[in-house]
């Protein structure tokens, strides 16, 4: 059988696990028997990873009396955590209401979001402040020097490659952090009712395009690419009252879908007043209403949205495409990975491989 082993949103290892014979991926799994899903955590970026392999039931089985034969667990009338002793934690969810699914499925990754962000913000402005002091301890003059320093970590936080994609022909794409500011839902006239403006550059390896492109994303290729998107703007995080409102924001809605459809009509809304307040010398800066410049709760409401429509896709019967986004992701894993590699490191794997696999002498392999 295949088994996959890379998150589909960060591209990140999920890790194995001894306890579950018929899915040794992942270090936390969440299983909800009654509607027959099973998905890897992520324990990098916290999303939930659907699993569409055909021995699910078999697994999420498997799941079931892992959970229950052990003590080390909590559980509500909904959702239980349990942590086995090879230290694999298992997530049983039952039937709960979307708010308490929310807090279980959400408020872990975004909260962890939040708390990381606000180390990194902590360490930078640390350092900031010793390059400093440390500066003009030595005699040196760091006028501007917050701002210099300011600078360059926007420079390359902007040149940051935040997601690997393919356009409509099949080429490589790569969306950095600065195409955030400009790509954006947008509504349409079509049955899904909007689609995704989306700003990149031509390749994947930086240098291989400087001119930003825009793409226009409809259907099950606009919703996976922007639950890629939301996880990097949403690199923050957010407080437990404002996740509490993304929810709401779905609830009114209706669900998930709808709320895409909303979301791009708010967005639209958002540019066209911002443009209206400014000359048309400025317009070109103006980013309200992109996937950046939503409030905090639409943003977090919208990577919730993404994450579970293109679930529904998936258990309405478009399990091919779910597989391509597994295969895809184990694909851009490698690639970035193979970025970091001189290319003669890559020879002398190469030149292992067949000597140890294929049995050939050592010096043969060495004359080839």
């Amino acid at each position: 059988m295949s088994m996959f082993s890379t998150c589909i949103f960060c591209h990140r290892a999920l890790g194995t696990n001894e306890a579950i014979e018929y899915f040794p991926v992942g270090r936390r799994l969440a299983f909800d028997a009654g509607k027959g899903r099973l998905w890897v955590v992520c324990r990098r970026c916290e999303r939930w990873n659907l699993s569409p392999l055909e021995i699910r039931w078999e697994a999420i089985e498997e799941c079931e009396r892992a959970f229950h034969d052990t003590r080390l667990r909590i559980s509500t009338e909904n959702i239980g955590l349990a942590r086995l002793r090879e230290g694999l934690e298992l997530v049983r969810v039952g039937a709960p209401l979307r708010h308490e699914f929310a807090a279980w499925r959400y408020g872990d990754q975004f909260g962890r979001r939040r708390k990381r962000a606000i180390v990194y913000t902590a360490a930078g402005v640390t350092a900031g402040g010793l390059v400093i002091v440390g500066g003009a301890a030595a005699g040196i003059s760091m006028g501007g020097g917050w701002w210099g320093i300011w600078h360059v970590i926007n420079s390359w936080r902007n040149e940051r490659v935040v997601a690997r994609l393919r356009n409509e022909i099949g080429d490589p794409i790569r969306v950095q952090y600065k195409h955030l500011s400009r790509s954006r839902l947008v509504p349409t006239e079509a049955e899904e009712g909007w689609a995704l403006e989306l700003r990149h550059a031509e390749g994947w390896k930086r240098g291989s395009s400087k001119k930003a492109q825009t793409l226009i994303l409809t259907g099950e290729e606009a919703i996976q690419a922007a639950g890629q998107l939301m996880s990097r703007v949403n690199r923050a995080g957010g407080k437990p009252s404002t996740i509490q409102t993304a929810v709401e924001r779905i609830e009114e809605a209706g669900d998930p879908e709808v709320y895409m459809r909303v979301a791009a009509r708010e967005a639209e809304r958002l540019r066209r007043a911002k443009a209206e307040t400014v000359s048309s010398s400025k317009r070109r800066k103006v980013t309200a209403g992109s996937l950046k410049g939503l409030p905090v709760d639409a943003r977090l409401a919208l990577e919730m949205a993404t994450q579970e429509q293109a679930e529904r896709e998936a258990l309405e019967g478009e399990l091919v495409q779910l597989e391509a986004a597994w295969r895809h992701a184990e694909e851009v894993a490698e690639i970035a990975d193979n970025l970091l590699v001189p290319e003669s490191i890559e020879r002398f794997i190469r030149r292992e491989k067949r000597r140890i696999v294929g049995g050939e002498p050592e010096e043969a392999v060495e004359e080839s």
